[in-house]
């Protein structure tokens, strides 16, 4: 697969609600990088998995719509937007994924995401 091919299918394994299927996109040392505020991330895929399973539980019906894919060797950039439930409430945001991979398998995951709109989609008042 191609770089690209693999941070589509990683993507579209979000879709899936099943953490294996995600797991499976994602090397042993696998650093989630979470670039917003409000974000956590781990390196490891079991450290991975385990945070996933919170992540899926609090966002139900996941699906993430490519909007652009820049390629740049083993390095992708993914525009996406993110539809959710959380609590029953319809979300949408927006993000940057920049992935790295080697070999078949995604090593590192930079999420610029936008965590002010999540939180004004599900009723959080915050001080401007």
């Amino acid at each position: 697969m191609t770089p690209r091919e693999i941070a589509l299918s990683y993507l579209e394994a979000f879709s899936s609600g099943e953490p294996e299927q995600i797991v499976a996109h994602v090397s042993e040392g696998f650093q989630n990088n979470q670039m917003g505020e409000i974000g956590s991330g781990c390196t490891g895929r079991d450290v991975y998995r385990s945070k996933l399973k919170d992540f899926l539980s609090t966002f139900k019906n996941l699906h993430y719509t490519v909007e652009d894919v820049i390629c740049e060797g083993n390095r992708v950039a993914v525009s996406y937007q993110m539809n959710a439930e959380d609590q029953g409430r319809p979300i949408e945001t927006h993000g940057v994924m920049l992935i790295t991979t080697s070999g078949d398998l995604i090593d590192v995951r930079s999420d610029y995401w936008d965590g002010l709109t999540y939180f004004k989609q599900i009723g959080v008042e915050l001080p401007l």
